[in-house]
């Protein structure tokens, strides 16, 4: 069984206006050929012009979230469909800022991983901890049970990946240890594997949680770690591609 292909991917999350496609196009520039599949996930209303501006490179496009129906009353939503029409590729989904603001459940999460299989997206599912959780000795079962909960049948033999986010290391400076990661990932691993057979080996689990260049080779060369999700990092050439070249 082949091991999974890395995917290092930027969340922008809601920062950047067209201004800040010179950063994509400096990533898109300088990302080489490098053993890592590279994306760049950007507000909604940049993706097209995103797409324009690392056209002929290895950089992706994805969205940050997309709604369960392909059309309909939903004023401000965005569906796959259009995410896809406006040319991502990919699409995160269940990030924990969307599970906690939003209080989105595993299974709307499913909802939408379904909606971006049928628009052709290829779904990014964040799974994570709080700190209370991980204090009270529940970090993977809360985790695991995120996997199950979030990842729908129709998978199986489809690209996706899993990006393992404790939330109280996002956007706070704070990272697990490398025994931490790699405990949570190679559960991450054998729920996978699980619930849809062997071929889950090559699904890679991503890492993502105040990423940087300093701390991302140790993180990116941890067990069953296959890449990283990368938030405030991404919207730096320069960071974010010291996150790559780490690999």
């Amino acid at each position: 069984m082949t091991a999974p292909t890395p995917l290092i991917a930027g969340n922008w999350k809601m920062n950047g206006l067209a201004a800040s496609l010179a950063e994509a196009r400096a990533i898109a520039e300088g990302v080489g050929d490098g053993p890592a599949r590279v994306a760049l996930c950007p507000p909604a209303i940049l993706i097209h012009r995103m797409t324009e501006v690392v056209a002929g490179s290895k950089v992706l496009v994805g969205g940050q979230d997309a709604h369960s129906e392909d059309s309909g009353a939903f004023t401000g939503d965005t569906s796959a469909e259009m995410l896809a029409d406006a040319g991502a590729k990919l699409v995160i989904l269940g990030h924990s800022e969307r599970r906690e603001g939003y209080r989105e459940t595993d299974g709307l999460v499913a909802r939408k991983v379904r909606a971006a299989l049928r628009a052709g997206l290829e779904p990014i599912v964040c799974v994570g901890e709080t700190l209370v959780q991980r204090k009270a000795g529940d970090a993977l079962a809360v985790v695991t049970g995120q996997v199950r909960g979030s990842l729908p049948a129709e998978l199986a033999g489809r690209d996706f990946s899993v990006a393992y986010e404790p939330v109280w290391a996002i956007g706070t400076g704070l990272t697990p240890t490398t025994a931490e990661i790699e405990e949570v990932h190679r559960a991450i691993r054998a729920t996978l594997v699980e619930t849809f057979g062997a071929p889950a080996r090559r699904v890679p689990i991503l890492y993502g949680g105040s990423v940087k260049p300093g701390n991302a080779a140790e993180i990116l060369h941890a067990d069953e770690v296959g890449g990283a999700l990368v938030g405030g990092a991404s919207l730096k050439a320069a960071d974010f591609l010291g996150i790559v070249r780490a690999l």
